[in-house]
């Protein structure tokens, strides 16, 4: 076929309609070079459309194929440019760096592949790639030159599987690093791809001069935890989990280092060597791009199959302390984000769980779905600061079914401790803040809750004294404006008078209702810097009478605040009348870094994507997310320096964390999102 006497104005040209038949029964696919010829135009057009990548000039040396049955174009390919440097490869090929430099023009890379989408016949692409790979050579030399000796590809393995490349003889060689070429160095992005490679000059390594680098594996048999630093892989780290940031290949490599000796300031925990190791392993499964962070992937991504069993046991009944740990991540923590002025937060978080045989699984509210649904409920607490924020404990909650006869037998087969007994949500709560505060590492001045908590006057009334609470209240709660008049009713029956006390003069209202009153006073106030500019929401301040049982309780702050989409929130402080707005205005942004928290941990450090199905492997499980996004912490101060996020922060922002969620009572995304750095 004569490629120049072909002259095709578009994309419109071209059948696409269905293609499909039996390879076999086809006539023979043959393949032209288009570059520079009038079908160029429309391989530009095809790939831009159809291809996952899309199309962008390609740099240097390059040619482009159009693959055809029946004079139907049904694939489109293109070889460009290698990678500068490649590990897998380099190591593959055993040159030096100056036998790179000279001799990698014999390399060319398959910069794009593309079998059009309305072409449906089986085992094309590894024919189309074989007839291809015969005549890539004569045509690379004729037009530049230079006979080629190997040519490379990378699969996303998110996406495909590499397939017709197997087919087609190439040979898998490993994974890269996961970074790329900005200016003058490598950024770090994530993407984790398949490295392919396919000779055609098979003496090339005697015509370089070099011999192929060995792949040596660790050893199995040594004990000491520090052998085991290959565990942590810096090529699956995940560059989501410290947003705003651009890393270079040289931070993610330091990583390992920085994990391998966070991780060692808890050794002392574990009974035994071995469990250090598989601790290493959690915590880095925990932080790595993985899409599934249950203890079967991890132990397969990051030990072997015959560690999955292992892992397990380490989660559920291995001789460890893991309330140690917790205990040492506390101390840690406090070193870096407390302050006097720090606020305890206590909130409960839900997952989804099938079935009915995990610890504490149940028909419950799950805030996760915002709906009643089988799932685990934990009651944790976090605290903030203007130094950062974390989440210092939690426990798992029983409801109460799960003490009654029925359930005695899943409570043996879950481990539950004999002497537990029902507790509700505000009451685990308290037993959290009351440890924390015994333990005088997190001074306070606050105690934020949602309005679970805030709405159980037995759990505010028994919070520890000297502290302020900042309570999420629901939009029905009864308050009074003015302190009524209060007396004994009116008796009509017989026999002794009852004494019961009554409002005589006075109503109260729900504070939905003094929203929408004319007495609620609004106010226009920047509740913090973000990214995209000032957080401003319309804020009003009034004292209250609390009702309970229909009675006036103690004047509190009732704290109102309304976003731009009209959404309002409500709060009840017990701090004293005389307190300035600002306090309250900054009180009202420390509630949710818990919340933040949450999310981070969905998101990024597998808080929600556990199987356990025991008390003590929830517990520890937990422990870890703790310890995963402590050290996220850690990492956002130390690369806080390549951050936009420093320009963005204003008097008001939080140290060392990422963004927070000014979210409603029920936590999940709120109204906008604000990076704050110290």
């Amino acid at each position: 076929m004569d490629m120049n006497d072909k002259t095709v104005n578009g994309i419109d040209e071209i059948d696409t309609t269905v293609f499909s038949g039996d390879l076999a029964a086809l006539p023979p696919v043959t393949v032209e070079v288009v570059s520079q010829t009038a079908w160029e135009s429309l391989w530009d057009e095809l790939v831009s459309r159809n291809h996952y990548l899309g199309y962008q000039k390609l740099l240097g040396h390059r040619l482009k194929y159009l693959a055809f049955i029946w004079k139907r174009p049904v694939a489109a390919l293109s070889f460009s440019a290698p990678a500068l440097r490649l590990g897998v490869r380099d190591r593959y090929i055993g040159w030096s760096d100056g036998q790179r430099e000279r001799f990698l023009e014999r390399v060319v890379g398959n910069s794009r592949f593309l079998i059009f989408p309305w072409v449906e016949v089986k085992c094309l692409a590894s024919q189309v790639l074989s007839r291809t790979l015969s005549r890539l050579p004569q045509d690379w030399e004729q037009c530049y030159g230079k006979r080629l000796w190997l040519v490379e590809t990378f699969v996303d393995p998110a996406k495909f599987r590499g397939t017709s490349y197997k087919a087609a003889n190439w040979m898998h060689l490993g994974c890269t690093y996961g970074s790329g070429k900005q200016g003058r160095g490598y950024v770090y992005h994530g993407v984790v791809k398949e490295v392919y490679v396919y000779v055609i000059e098979r003496q090339f390594r005697k015509l370089i001069g070099c011999e192929q680098k060995p792949f040596i594996r660790p050893s199995r048999s040594l004990l000491n935890v520090e052998a085991y630093r290959m565990i942590i892989r810096p090529e699956k780290w995940n560059p989501e989990v410290i947003p705003y940031m651009k890393l270079t290949e040289e931070d993610v490599r330091s990583m390992a280092e920085e994990l391998a000796k966070f991780h060692k300031q808890f050794h002392s925990c574990f009974g035994r060597l071995e469990h250090q190791r598989l601790g290493l392993a959690y915590i880095s499964g925990l932080l790595s791009n993985s899409p599934a962070k249950s203890v079967e992937p991890i132990a397969l991504e990051l030990l072997d199959a015959r560690a999955v069993r292992s892992l397990q046991k380490f989660m559920k009944n291995y001789l460890w302390d893991h309330e140690a740990m917790e205990a040492a991540h506390q101390k840690l923590l406090a070193e870096e984000i407390a302050s006097p002025e720090g606020m305890l937060n206590v909130d409960s978080c839900e997952s989804v769980k099938k079935g009915k045989e995990s610890v504490g699984v149940a028909r419950q509210y799950c805030g996760e779905v915002g709906k009643v649904e089988n799932c685990q409920s934990g009651v944790f607490l976090g605290y903030a600061s203007e130094k950062g924020y974390g989440l210092l404990s939690g426990r798992l909650y029983m409801p109460e079914i799960w003490f009654t006869d029925e359930y005695k037998q899943r409570r043996k087969d879950t481990l539950v401790p004999e002497d537990l007994t029902f507790k509700t949500k505000p009451q685990i709560a308290r037993d959290l803040i009351d440890k924390a505060v015994q333990s005088k590492r997190f001074p306070s001045k606050w105690i934020g809750c949602d309005a679970v908590f805030g709405s159980d006057w037995e759990f505010l009334e028994s919070l520890p004294e000297g502290l302020f609470y900042f309570a999420a209240i629901r939009s029905n709660t009864q308050v009074f404006l003015k302190k009524p008049k209060v007396g004994l009713s009116a008796y009509q029956g017989r026999g002794r008078h009852p004494q019961t006390p009554r409002v005589l003069k006075g109503r109260s209202f729900t504070v939905a209702e003094v929203a929408r009153s004319k007495k609620c006073s609004w106010s226009r106030v920047i509740l913090a810097e973000g990214a995209k500019g000032p957080i401003v929401a319309d804020v009003a301040c009034i004292r209250v009478y609390p009702s309970r049982n229909a009675l006036p309780s103690d004047p509190l702050w009732l704290f109102i605040r309304r976003t731009a989409d009209g959404v309002i929130k409500y709060a009840f402080s017990n701090a004293p009348s005389d307190i300035p707005f600002d306090e309250l205005r900054k009180a009202s942004t420390m509630r949710w870094p818990i919340e933040q928290c949450f999310q981070d941990g969905k998101s990024h450090v597998g808080m929600n994507q556990y199987e356990h199905r025991s008390w003590p492997a929830w517990h520890r499980h937990m422990i870890y997310v703790f310890l995963a996004l402590h050290f996220l912490f850690r990492l956002r101060l130390r690369f806080k320096k390549n951050s936009y996020a420093d320009v963005a922060a204003g008097p008001l922002a939080f140290g060392g964390c990422t963004a927070v969620e000014i979210a409603g009572d029920r936590g999940g995304v709120g109204d906008r999102a604000l990076p704050y750095y110290s």
